[in-house]
């Protein structure tokens, strides 16, 4: 447990809530940390097949604090001197490390985006494998109305892979507000539900993922990650050779026999 979020897992759901809906969810140093090292952490975590990431009060996450992180960073110390190099990158190449440690986490992430998801917090719900909108939900890549390039915490590399070149050329450079249904029509939100069924639409895409066959779909995440910039010749070899390797596994006898016996699969990710 810590004060940056809520951490409970049952029944292979991991689910993260931020734990500040008094700032809307907005993020400082501490939760940044908190939230790259657990998505580590969750890598080794075999009771954990699937994860949901998930709003508090009003908001999903508003981005990073202003005064906590922006204002800390900007005002200088009592000897006048303001962070450095050094420092701005220490902080820049951490809340990166977050969305790395997202990709890379062999499970699958559902983001409940029940509000604002604004700066790093649309990052996060980018990041995720599936986002879940309420009909009240908001988006926005707002860094360059603050200053700052829209280049960051990898967001120039997800976007376009998600709703094209054109789509994230204009939430980028003009860092707009999209509401849930602009959202879903251009692909960055799965699917727009009800506010008060956002918590059971996730749960139950949750609970569906952690039936499946977790070792199929920490391999197809993989793939998803490595093939983004392959020759065609060059997945094709790889996709034939992971196929290989998932072929040998339990999980895929398992669905044979359960087949055979007209019965569900009961998948235990070997």
């Amino acid at each position: 447990m810590t004060d940056s979020f809520l951490y409970t897992v049952a029944a292979g759901i991991a689910r993260v809530k931020f734990a500040r809906p008094e700032t809307l969810n907005s993020l400082t140093f501490k939760v940044y940390r908190d939230l790259t090292d657990l998505f580590y952490r969750m890598r080794s975590e075999d009771a954990v097949k699937v994860v949901v990431i998930e709003g508090n009060g009003r908001g999903f996450c508003s981005g990073g604090d202003v005064h906590e992180i922006i204002g800390a960073l900007l005002t200088p110390s009592p000897s006048g001197e303001r962070a450095g190099v050094r420092e701005l990158l220490e902080f820049t190449r951490m809340s990166g490390e977050l969305i790395a440690n997202m990709r890379t986490l062999e499970k699958p992430i559902v983001a409940a985006v029940n509000g604002i998801a604004a700066g790093a917090g649309a990052v996060i719900a980018l990041a995720s494998d599936f986002r879940i909108f309420a009909k009240e939900a908001r988006i926005a890549f707002l860094f360059q109305k603050v200053g700052l390039t829209a280049a960051d915490m990898g967001a120039v590399f997800l976007l376009p892979k998600v709703v094209g070149l054109a789509r994230a050329t204009e939430l980028l450079m003009l860092g707009d507000t999209i509401g849930a249904e602009q959202a879903e029509k251009i692909g960055l939100a799965n699917k727009v539900v009800a506010l008060e069924d956002l918590e059971k639409e996730s749960l139950a895409l949750a609970e569906r993922l952690a039936k499946s066959a977790s070792l199929a779909l920490g391999l197809t995440k993989r793939l998803l990650n490595n093939e983004w910039n392959m020759d065609l010749a060059s997945a094709i070899e790889q996709e034939a050779t992971a196929q290989a390797l998932m072929m040998q596994t339990r999980d895929h006898r398992e669905f044979h026999e359960a087949f055979s016996q007209k019965r569900e699969p009961k998948f235990e990710g070997r």
